[in-house]
């Protein structure tokens, strides 16, 4: 039996890639090794996010050469698709496939086997206009299902090079969203994750479709799915319509990642991005207002151009004032073809390594007093893994992790969780053997 590794850059969207063609390896009679490992054929999945990821990609691919000289090496991923003769001119690269085409990969490998002639099969992504179905049935070692629903971007952002990488718009056909998700509930699946590369933007390719009704025609058909989480939505995406899906659903969790990139509106402006500070505003105080105690998550880039010490701080107080509770904060980074590349007055690397603290520190801050809200309450969590012996850590529906005493058995079930002491990264939490006895305690104390 013939053994394929995988290694995986970047994300959540190539990770749930890697697991679909991982499918069609093992439909194929091939057994799956770790990456450290011998193996007959090496799949590298890499990202082209950043210049830093075209440079980790490379050495990943130079690795698996010398694993195994004789193993055939194919690689695949953004940094695949935007330079594909980079890539070729890597000593043992053998396939190329970029964002597209991945079920051609078995093919390629087989005229790859009889030919001994390098393969590139990268096409122009622009070109492409129907999303290409890669089924994911289960994960491995994953108790939250990944669902991807669509894919590329239309909106060119100034410091993004992904619309380059990935095409545009193309959203997955809603039946076919739905029977994934039920495979993946009866699977075993509690929750699961809808992904994408702007996952917010569903439907803007259909007609008389959108993000809102796939929200709930899900609830409606998928029989035992208990929690539905969105990976990322874009300000500009939060309609009336999803925020009426939103306070209506049973199932949706309380939680949104909705990047924020800036807080000054000059910045947005210098970035393309699609909204204003007082748009973004108003949508987050509808949506605190459906869904009381809702999470919200961010992105934020710090030290874009010509960022001056005003603007940032625009930023600081707009995330302070907003009370998000977390951020992912990412220093400005150059990515070669890109007009932000290129614009003049970047800022200097210590200035943005000391915003980008103050940004951590308030994040930190924020996240804790979110949770603190949250002490004394029973939640449901869904452990994902061992902590420490005999401990267990997991998510809640608004994403606190949660670290509490467990057995191993509750891994991927619903168990209810009272929050105990609040604390950042991770809150120490209780488990509710019978819940009614836990409410009267509470009530009378």
């Amino acid at each position: 039996m013939p053994h394929v590794a995988f290694h995986t850059l970047g994300c959540k969207v190539n990770h749930y890639e890697t697991e679909a063609i991982w499918q069609l390896f093992k439909q194929a009679g091939y057994e799956r090794t770790e990456f450290e490992r011998r193996a007959d054929v090496y799949v590298i999945n890499t990202c082209t996010v950043t210049n830093t990821g075209d440079k980790k990609s490379r050495q990943i691919i130079r690795r698996a050469v010398r694993q195994n000289p004789d193993a055939v090496i194919c690689v695949t991923g953004c940094y695949a698709q935007t330079s594909p003769a980079e890539i070729m001119a890597i000593p043992g690269v053998d396939i190329v496939v970029g964002t597209q085409d991945r079920t051609k990969m078995l093919e390629y490998i087989e005229q790859y086997k009889e030919e001994r002639q390098p393969i590139n099969g990268v096409r122009n992504i622009m070109k492409t206009r129907v999303y290409e179905e890669l089924d994911v049935p289960y994960f491995t070692d994953r108790t939250r299902a990944s669902l991807k629903i669509q894919e590329g971007c239309n909106n060119f952002c100034t410091f993004c090079i992904i619309p380059w990488a990935r095409g545009l718009m193309r959203s997955r056909d809603p039946k076919e969203v739905i029977r994934q998700a039920q495979q993946l509930v009866d699977a075993g699946y509690k929750e699961i994750v809808l992904t994408g590369i702007h996952t917010g933007g569903y439907g803007e390719d259909m007609k008389d479709y959108n993000l809102a009704m796939l929200l709930r025609d899900m609830e409606r058909e998928i029989k035992g799915l208990k929690r539905l989480r969105i990976s990322s939505i874009e300000a500009s995406q939060i309609t009336d319509e999803v925020i009426e899906v939103l306070r209506e659903s049973k199932v949706i969790v309380r939680h949104l990642h909705i990047p924020l990139q800036s807080g000054s509106n000059t910045v947005l402006k210098r970035m393309r991005r699609k909204y204003t500070m007082e748009f973004f505003k108003e949508r987050l105080d509808r949506l605190k207002e459906a869904l009381p105690g809702l999470a919200i998550t961010s992105d934020v880039i710090v030290g874009f151009p010509s960022e001056t010490e005003e603007e940032f701080m625009e930023t600081f107080n707009f995330i302070k004032d907003n009370r998000f509770s977390e951020l992912h904060v990412f220093p400005y980074s150059k990515r070669t073809g890109t007009p932000a590349a290129r614009m003049d007055d970047q800022v200097d690397e210590a200035v943005k390594n000391e915003r980008v603290h103050r940004l951590i520190a308030l994040s930190d801050q924020l996240a804790k007093e979110y949770a603190c809200a949250f002490e004394g309450e029973v939640l449901e969590v869904i452990p994902e893994e061992e902590f420490n012996e005999g401990q267990l850590v997991g998510y809640t529906d608004n994403y606190l992790k949660v670290v509490f005493e467990g057995t191993e058995d509750m891994i991927g079930k619903l168990v209810k969780i009272k929050i105990i002491k609040a604390g950042y990264p991770y809150n120490e939490g209780q488990f509710v053997r019978i819940l009614d006895e836990v409410l009267e305690e509470s009530a009378s104390a």
